[in-house]
This record gives structure tokens, sequence and C-alpha cells, in this order.
């Protein structure tokens, strides 16, 4: 078993994971910054998320109906910058237990066909040692009956 690379493995997962937030913050910033990213990437989830939300909150208090109002343009880019950002981060993190799962289950994998070699490998052998056997039991009674076929000396 190598000691060394599951440690590396899981530092370099964490990192991946730790720089994901400031580059998730970085297109937050970004995101409030450039109409362009505003208007087609955060503004639509966040209006999306805020009518869903007060279409539950109005259905859980018996409001039916309701007409919902759009979120300002301020509050959905903040909330839909937010919305990327946790994506990112959910996204970042899905991808590492992704990867987690692969490298766990080809070390699994590797695992069992080394044992399966090995059984393999044993099962031949004692085939071998099952021929070796028989080689030599044949030779034992061809020695007993060339033993059995030499005359007893006489005793006189």
């Amino acid at each position: 078993m190598v000691v060394g690379a599951f440690p590396i493995a899981k530092l370099l997962y964490l990192g991946v994971r730790q720089m994901s937030k400031p580059v998730a913050n970085r297109i937050k910033a970004g995101a409030r910054r450039s109409e362009f990213f505003k208007n087609y990437v955060c503004l639509p989830p966040a209006q999306l998320y805020h009518w869903i939300e007060m279409r539950t909150k109005m259905r859980i208090m018996g409001f039916r109906g309701a007409a919902i109002k759009p979120l300002n343009e301020e509050a959905a880019a903040d909330l839909g910058a937010e919305l990327v950002g946790e994506a990112i981060i959910f996204l970042v993190g899905g991808a590492c237990l992704v990867l987690e799962y692969s490298r766990q289950t080809a070390n699994s994998r590797r695992k069992e066909e080394e044992l399966n070699k090995n059984i393999s490998d044993l099962q031949t052998q004692l085939g071998e040692v099952r021929l070796e056997m028989e080689i030599l039991d044949t030779r034992l009674k061809e020695v007993n009956r060339v033993l059995m076929a030499i005359p007893a000396p006489s005793g006189k």
C-alpha cells in the first residue's frame, strides 16, 4: 500500500475546494460589474429563484393566485451572483467527490484483480503439486511392484 499518495490526493482535493471559494467570490464580483454577465447569467436564475421562493411561501400561508413582483435589478444581481458563486462551490465539491469515488473504485478494482491473480496462481501451483503427487504415487507403486517381484532369499 502506498502511504504517501493517499494524503497527497486528499490534500489536492482540499486545496481545489479551498481555491474554489476565492474564485467564486471573484466571479461574483465580476458579475456585479459586467452588464452582460449580470443581465444574462445572474438575473434570470435570481428572478426564477425569487419567483419559486415567493410562490412557495404564498402557498404555505394560504394565498393562492397572488401576483409576485420581480426583484429590482440590484437585488436580483446580488442574489444571482450569490447563486452563481454557491453553484460553483457546489460543483467543485461534487467534482471532488466524484474524483475521490473513482479513485477509490480504481484502487479496490486493482486490489481485487491482484487478489484474483494470486488465487489463480495458487490454483495453478496446487494443480502442479497434485500432478507431481500422482507421478510420485505411480513411481511408489512401481517400486513396490518391483520389490514384490524380487524372490525372497532362502534361509539356508
